[in-house]
């Protein structure tokens, strides 16, 4: 069989990355927290004493492979549902194959669902009372945060194990292997690998070894052997191969919500370069710009407030320029916003002062206006006394009055007070001038 034939036989074999599937635990790479020596997870499999687990983790960290090793190492039948395809009658068939194989045979049945964030409610409320009674021992797979996708029920009977991106040296050891394997990889095959292209498809494919594999093969499988029958992949080659990161990021999943407390972080922790990067990062993934622009607003108030007052107008003008002229050309008022806020004092004084206020009032047991600020204008108020004694401020030196303005309960409690930051500093010179006044009664 010549080269050509070689690699026709070898694609019609299945992707590079599911003939290369690890088939033990030694065989794994990376995910040494969960499956290392004596770890909770390893003891368990190894002693053939499963019970429900969700991993989750990016694409390509080996969810599913690691569920299959699970199903190889353990005396239970394996059986398998995709949660996109799969319904409640596929559940129910399932369970019900289960609970005779454990009537009949004393078997237990593992039951793997891939993707089990899209089951609905429905779906995962049938599942349950089955893996509570221990008919089926669930594994499940996610990209997305299981507290956010599975139900409450659901989670509380199953362990959680998260699975990492693959590191740098984990990924150089899948390309090894790949192209060492002589059964399943190209170990027959004469193939060298530019190490500037080996660093190009590791710094690419970010920790999925899927990604990694598809590349190399479609490099490999396209690339013409030379004379001595020597498939030479360059960089130019790995580029073509893999030419675009794709981002880890799902706009309703955990890349979302990490990467957006990291945007609104670094513009608390006044770090412009960091803003603009996480900024960067939710445009490039396609984050809905509007979802971006309503952070600003919010932190421009919860952050920053009235150290800088114009903080809020400079997020309501990002929020304007995003409804008004869209993108891409909105990622640059975005930016002027992010970073005049990531740049701009900080004081989160105001949401101390309204927050303390509704704690006041929720747990308050009265709370009624002075007769002087109550309304006067009203039919009948006056002779009630409304208004009566009012200082009206403008008619005061520098327009203020000494006059209470709080119910009794409350004369000594201070709401508001401002931080040392910006515009705040002047704030507190005008607060400690009404204070003198007080104390002087006038």
């Amino acid at each position: 069989m010549d080269l050509f034939s070689q690699r026709a036989a070898a694609s019609n074999r299945g992707p590079l990355a599911s003939r290369m599937r690890p088939r033990t635990l030694d065989d794994i790479r990376g995910q040494k927290h969960i499956i290392g020596p004596d770890t909770l997870l390893r003891r368990a499999i190894e002693a053939d004493r499963l019970s429900a687990m969700i991993f989750h983790g990016p694409p390509g960290t080996g969810k599913t492979t690691l569920a299959r090793v699970i199903a190889g190492a353990s005396t239970a039948v394996f059986e398998q549902l995709n949660a996109v395809t799969a319904g409640v009658k596929d559940v129910k068939e399932i369970v019900q194959k289960a609970k005779d194989r454990l009537a009949y045979e004393e078997q237990k049945t593992v039951l793997f669902i891939d993707e089990i964030h899209r089951f609905n409610k429905n779906q995962q409320d049938a599942l349950l009372p089955h893996v509570e009674d221990g008919t089926v021992i669930l594994i499940g797979a996610t990209t997305e945060n299981p507290m956010f996708e599975v139900n409450s029920a659901l989670l509380s009977r199953s362990r959680l194990f998260r699975l990492e991106k693959l590191t740098e040296e984990d990924m150089q050891e899948v390309i090894a292997e790949a192209l060492e394997d002589d059964e399943r990889g190209f170990g027959r095959y004469s193939v060298t690998l530019e190490p500037a292209a080996r660093d190009h498809l590791i710094d690419v494919a970010q920790g999925d070894a899927r990604t990694l594999l598809n590349a190399l093969e479609l490099a490999v499988l396209t690339t013409n052997p030379d004379a001595d029958g020597v498939i030479h992949v360059d960089t130019e080659t790995a580029e073509q191969s893999i030419q675009k990161r794709t981002l880890q990021y799902d706009k309703q999943g955990d890349n979302h919500y990490d990467t957006t407390s990291a945007f609104i972080k670094s513009i608390r922790g006044s770090d412009p370069d960091a803003t603009v990067y996480w900024l960067a990062k939710m445009i490039y993934a396609g984050e809905d710009p509007r979802f971006i622009a309503r952070r600003l607003y919010v932190h421009a108030a919860e952050d920053i407030g009235l150290a800088d007052p114009n903080a809020l107008l400079v997020a309501e003008a990002a929020f304007h320029a995003v409804e008004f002229i869209g993108m891409p050309e909105a990622r640059i008022p975005l930016a002027e916003a992010a970073l005049y806020l990531a740049t701009a004092p900080k004081s989160n004084a105001v949401i101390k002062s309204i927050d303390s206020a509704l704690d006041t009032v929720a747990n308050e047991k009265t709370g009624d206006v002075p007769v002087h600020l109550r309304d006067a204008h009203y039919k009948g108020a006056s002779k009630l006394g409304h208004g009566e004694g009012y200082l009206y401020p403008h008619n005061y030196e520098n327009h203020y009055a000494v006059q209470q303005y709080l119910p009794d309960h409350l004369l000594r409690k201070t709401f508001y007070t401002p931080s040392t930051n910006g515009y705040e500093k002047k704030v507190q010179q005008r607060l400690d001038y009404f204070a003198d006044r007080k104390k002087r009664g006038r």
